[in-house]
């Protein structure tokens, strides 16, 4: 029986996220470098406990368990489903064996294509709106994947590339980018969010990015494109790093705790036109300074707004913005392992002052200096599936936009992305605001 389009893209999902492990060992995708982060074969793991936990023990009548220990090991947060094995010793579990979870993979998918093919129409709607929150929830795994992976190789002393020679620049028309210029916002009254149960919403979205409402924004002006490691660089040189004046108490603590003195993932020890090496995907190379500034944890973002003489966007501030002043589209079929600079085209008009902002989508996740909280109305739905947004509303800021390790369709002006406050190990950087005076 021809699979449907539902199976069609279920199996193009799945096999996306095998793409990226293809490069990995086993002994890659076994290890752990941090709390934070997780080893692959339990990204591979969870995922598909998600659709044998969700979707087939609930729909499926002769489903049996893969293997019942699955249920405690890879559940993620999960309480009202059971125990949970605790996240900082996901890498020890070296077993089961990286084949075996390769199997349990095969095993759902199996029987995930069958339940698609013969579901009742009864219960095809409810099972439709399952799988689809799975399938993106599963993208949200690829990108932790290659988040994930970048930390555990860089930590290892041959700073090994996960695909060598990739990730270069070139993947865009090179040009020096210029000085900062601001794209400039009257005050009113917006509508931001998802409007639900809208006929015209046809895309999927996660029920934080809901419902639509009402803010009222006082003048700003937002920053045409990203800041840049140049940017970046001229704050490490002035001595951004050792003036607690910038820094917010917490963000200051850290500072010292990490004994931080520029970001993640850059160094001294390959000399290049700025001084500095970065490691990316694609291993260790000279920084290029008009490429993004990338793994920025948000104590960085705002020590550096504060630094240049700004702040950071609500944010309200860049979804509305975001709607109103540019040409960009979403990218489509793009994951990139780093980011890259503007398009040449994009420069132009940067360069005429254009209404018009650039690099909104597809090159690094942009804090904001929102708080991660409920939209006025938000409900936590019932249930198990309830759990995936709703609690973790607390200790934590909202990031927009996407980044090049972003799947399709998971950058979108309403997309709420959301971290605590010293995560840097994400695809995340800087976009600048300014207060406007009111008129």
């Amino acid at each position: 029986m021809p699979a449907s389009p539902l199976g069609e893209r279920y199996s193009a999902i799945r096999k996306q996220t095998m793409a990226l492990a293809a490069p990995l060992s086993a002994e890659d995708c076994c290890v752990q470098s941090m709390p934070d982060a997780s080893p692959v074969k339990w990204h591979l793991g969870h995922t598909t406990w998600f659709f044998e936990t969700f979707i087939l023990e609930c729909y499926a009548d002769d489903y049996r368990a893969y293997d019942e220990a699955f249920r405690v090991l890879f559940n993620s947060y999960y309480n009202t489903v059971g125990a949970r094995h605790p996240r900082p010793q996901r890498g020890l579990l070296t077993r089961p064996a990286l084949s075996e979870v390769m199997a349990y993979r095969r095993h759902v998918d199996l029987a995930m294509q069958r339940l698609l093919a013969d579901a009742d129409e009864s219960t095809r709607p409810a099972l439709t709106a399952l799988v689809i929150l799975g399938l993106n929830h599963e993208q949200q795994h690829q990108e932790l994947v290659l988040t994930d992976i970048k930390h555990a190789l860089s930590q290892n002393p041959l700073k090994p590339a996960y695909q060598p020679g990739s990730g270069d620049a070139a993947e865009r028309a090179k040009i020096s980018v210029e000085p900062l210029q601001w794209v400039e916002c009257a005050a009113g009254v917006v509508e931001i969010g998802v409007a639900e149960n809208n006929s015209e919403t046809q895309t999927f979205y996660f029920d934080n990015e809901a419902p639509r409402h009402c803010v009222y924004l006082h003048s700003y002006q937002l920053a045409q494109r990203l800041v840049s490691n140049r940017d970046y660089a001229h704050f490490i040189a002035a001595g951004g790093y050792h003036e607690p004046a910038y820094w917010l108490s917490a963000g200051w603590d850290w500072v010292r705790q990490e004994q931080r003195s520029c970001p993640l993932y850059w160094s001294r020890d390959c000399i290049g036109s700025s001084g500095w090496s970065e490691f990316t995907l694609g291993g260790s190379r000279p920084l290029d300074p008009d490429l993004p500034v990338v793994h920025i944890s948000y104590f960085e973002a705002d020590a550096y707004a504060r630094w240049s003489g700004a702040r950071l966007p609500t944010e309200a501030e860049w979804e509305h913005a975001a709607n109103l002043f540019t040409t960009e589209a979403a990218p489509e079929s793009r994951t990139l392992i780093h980011p890259a600079a503007p398009e040449a085209d994009a420069q132009k008009r940067v360069n005429a002052q254009a209404r018009t902002l650039s690099q909104l989508f597809g090159e690094v996740w942009q804090w904001t200096q929102s708080s991660y909280a409920p939209y006025p109305g938000f409900r936590i739905a019932p249930g198990a599936v309830g759990e995936y947004n709703g609690k973790f509303m607390v200790n934590q800021y909202v990031l927009r936009g996407g980044s090049c390790a972003t799947p399709d369709g998971h950058s979108r002006a309403t997309y709420r992305n959301f971290f605590p406050a010293h995560a840097d190990w994400q695809f995340s950087g800087i976009r600048l605001a300014r207060d406007l005076p009111s008129r």
